[in-house]
């Protein structure tokens, strides 16, 4: 009965340049190890240390990367250790078994969401129609899903993020700002109900989860026990949970951290 390891990874597990936080002298800033590269341009990283631990974690743990991104933008990604034999794109809408979308898990995401929400044209037409092109540079709709923003956060206006989330919880969808995009997401669309999934399949006993933003709160819920770097979302309106640890270190150091955690506690709970 394994250990189940379920992580978020955009600033949890992997950092882009700006949000590396190296606030160290240069001499003593971390080395860095290249993860995702697009357009050949090198985009994620995370220190050599943090890939030597989630090399040890893959080899001890069922370790499942556990992300909003698309499966395309997911598929860029180079994580050092043994291929995932599960992973889980789009916020829970795709279950990646060897690296194929599970079909059956996806139908039964889609009829939940018939179900249970607005529709996602409804709420795409209302971020097309409300957000002021000055601040907006992008918008995408996500795998059939969800939709995003990606806007220039130093004009984005604080009190429009405020009202887009009342607007969009009276229709089942709730609103997550990371870093330059803004996300409207199903509320049905949960990384924890897939992660469920996997549990199941695996017969894990034990899992624990790791997350920074809003998205990861039902991830850290669902997790015997969760930790939290001390940035993003979570970190900024002080969220805490029982079983839950809140890091102090931010950026690329708080994903060593949290590997490192993630290895302590697959130990502790080896028979």
């Amino acid at each position: 009965m394994p250990v189940l390891v379920a992580s978020d990874l955009d600033r949890t597990l992997i950092y882009s340049s700006a949000a590396l936080a190296l606030t160290m002298p240069d001499a003593r800033a971390p080395r860095l190890l290249c993860v995702e590269v697009h357009e050949a341009k090198p985009l994620s990283y995370m220190t050599e240390t943090a890939a030597q631990l989630l090399t040890n974690l893959g080899d001890t743990a069922v370790f499942v990367p556990t992300t909003t991104r698309t499966r395309k933008q997911y598929q860029r990604i180079n994580l050092p250790g043994p291929p995932p034999a599960y992973a889980i794109c789009a916020n829970g809408g795709h279950l990646l078994v060897d690296g194929v979308t599970d079909e059956d898990w996806h139908a039964s995401v889609q009829a939940r969401l018939a179900d249970e929400c607005a529709p996602l044209a409804e709420v795409s037409e209302h971020l097309l129609r409300s957000a002021d092109p000055v601040w907006v540079r992008k918008h995408r709709i996500a795998e059939d899903l969800f939709a995003y923003l990606v806007v220039e956060r130093e004009l984005l206006p604080g009190e429009w993020v405020k009202e887009l989330a009342v607007w969009a919880e009276n229709r089942g969808w709730t609103v997550s700002l990371q870093g330059r995009k803004i996300y409207a997401v199903p509320k049905p669309l949960t990384k924890s109900a897939a992660v469920r999934e996997v549990a199941r399949r695996t017969g894990a006993r034990l899992t624990l989860a790791a997350g920074d933003s809003l998205l990861d709160a039902d991830l850290l819920l669902a997790a015997d026990r969760g930790w939290r770097p001390g940035h993003g979302e979570l970190a900024d309106t002080d969220w805490t949970a029982p079983e839950i640890s809140a890091l102090p270190e931010r950026g690329v150091l708080a994903g060593e951290r949290i590997l490192r955690e993630f290895l302590k506690a697959t130990r502790t709970a080896a028979p």
